[in-house]
């Protein structure tokens, strides 16, 4: 149940918000802000003194809200970036404002600290909620939720007053068609709105945290089953190899005779040639292009790949229906948790893709995924590296995506360093300098000291024809130069993971 406006407008007349001050700032999950104030009450049961209050802002889809509370807020095991933000910014600052502009459940707190000036926007959409604070001049100074596609991030213009107009003047009938709901028990509406989420609101977070789950278990599990299904394909193709060989013995049979008109087969799309049992005839494809002994040796060598690359096809399908089965597990033991607050630690785990994610285990938080190589957690970023042609493929193939960075030495073999992507961020060059670093000393380049590296994002990488595993030719490439840096490399050593 999210708010209504005329329970928005209920709410901000029964708080009387403008006056108070606040004290602190507090942040228990992603979705979830509470501002401790000081100020009067305009609750007619309590007396008119000044005490302290707790507002609590949810922007969580099916409950986005803002209402005092009664009760303890949880809180977060460690410092969120948006409370501590506005920490630095409204810690003592007095409202001067409190508002729901129009009826479009837009709350504005205009917040004066000395002689600077804040607006404070809750947006209380279900699909689109945000808080987001602004200077007077409606340049953003942060978000809780960065929405860069809408411009709601630091240095963007949010000013929403002026597309309002068509809200301050309902219609009659839009009037009517929201009402206070008759929530149960005593007291202020906004008291029985607190006692109706407390009683209500763990289950509406634990539902929508479960439907993230299925979404992201549900993308990676078709993404995995399509794979599958490509990779038996190939391998029931591979399993009929020895028709290639039959192919290529036919051919080199009948390519040497002629026909009564005393052409050659060489040239024609089709050869159809007696089986070596007579009981039937066989309709090969050609290339026209080739002589007869070049399309049997391109048939020996389909048989030559079939039969080297079943047993790999084969164990890949092994691995792709183990860690399918595992995605099963992840979800069904997810969708079990029964604490929010646990299953929003677990789901963070799984949207970075650092482990498997599953109630009881006993990794650490940001613990890195087991994979490959080596993996490096350069700030914000993770980077990571493969040291052998195993390792590359094994990267490409599971643990990176089309937008990660992929970076390689140039005129050298050596590892393959991607930087894992960040929705909404640029790879920063400190990081793109600490990963070529990596590239050349992992590299048979590394005595040299300095050299070239190729880097593109890993969907412009495509993989060489009949090349050995994990060789790839990039496309749309870009050139870095790199000169070996001890000190950079010694403390990368220190975040490995």
């Amino acid at each position: 149940m999210s708010l209504n406006w005329k329970e928005i407008d209920c709410i901000l007349a029964e708080l009387a918000l403008p006056g108070m001050r606040v004290q602190g700032v507090y942040q228990g999950a992603y979705d979830i802000l509470a501002l401790q104030l000081y100020g009067k009450t305009a609750y007619p049961q309590m007396p008119v003194k000044d005490r302290p209050h707790l507002i609590i802002i949810s922007i969580s889809p099916l409950a986005c809200r803002l209402h005092e509370t009664f009760r303890a807020v949880p809180k977060s095991r460690k410092p969120l970036r948006f409370a501590e933000f506005l920490k630095s910014r409204i810690i003592n600052s007095r409202i001067e404002e409190a508002l729901q502009l129009g009826k479009d459940r837009i709350i504005r707190l205009t917040l004066r600290r000395g002689e600077v000036r804040y607006f404070l926007y809750i947006r209380l959409w279900s699909n689109a909620a945000n808080v987001i604070l602004t200077g007077e001049d409606g340049t953003i100074l942060d978000a809780m939720r960065r929405l860069p596609k809408r411009g709601e991030c630091s240095g963007g213009f949010y000013r929403p007053e002026a597309g309002l107009e068509s809200f301050r003047n309902p219609s009659q009938g839009e009037l009517k068609r929201y009402e206070l709901r008759d929530l149960p028990g005593e007291g202020s509406f906004n008291s029985r709105v607190d006692n109706w989420y407390a009683e209500h609101g763990g289950r509406l977070s634990l539902e929508q945290l479960r439907e993230e789950v299925r979404r992201l278990t549900g993308r990676n599990r078709e993404r995995l089953e399509g794979a599958l299904q490509r990779l038996r394909e190939k391998a029931a193709e591979y399993a009929n190899a020895e028709k290639f060989k039959t192919y290529g013995d036919l051919i080199l049979a009948q390519g040497l005779k002629k026909d009564p008109e005393g052409k050659s087969p060489q040239g024609s799309r089709w050869l159809e040639a007696e089986s070596f049992t007579g009981d039937r005839i066989i309709r090969i494809e050609m290339d026209p292009r080739k002589s007869p002994a070049e399309n049997a040796g391109a048939y020996y060598e389909r048989y030559r790949r079939a039969k080297s690359g079943l047993g790999e096809i084969q164990r890949e399908i092994a691995l792709g229906e183990k860690e399918l089965e595992q995605i099963r597990l992840t979800e069904a033991q997810l969708l079990e948790e029964q604490n929010p607050l646990r299953l929003e630690g677990l789901l963070a785990r799984l949207r970075r893709r650092q482990g498997p994610a599953l109630p009881g285990t006993e990794q650490k938080e940001g613990a890195a995924q087991k994979r490959p190589g080596l993996s490096f957690a350069d700030g914000e970023w993770l980077i990571m590296v493969g040291r052998d042609a195993k390792e590359n493929d094994e990267l490409l193939r599971r643990h990176v995506k089309g937008n990660d960075l992929w970076l390689h030495v140039r005129d050298w073999s050596g590892a393959y360093v991607f930087i894992q992507r960040r929705p909404g961020k640029t790879v920063p060059l400190e990081v793109l300098l600490d990963a070529g670093n990596l590239a050349l000393f992992y590299s048979k380049g590394r005595n040299n000291g300095r050299g070239d590296l190729y880097y593109t994002p890993v969907k412009y990488l495509r993989r060489a024809k009949n090349g050995p595993r994990g060789l790839v030719i990039p496309t749309q490439e870009k050139n870095l130069r790199i000169t070996l840096d001890q000190e950079r490399l010694k403390k990368l050593e220190k975040t490995l993971l």
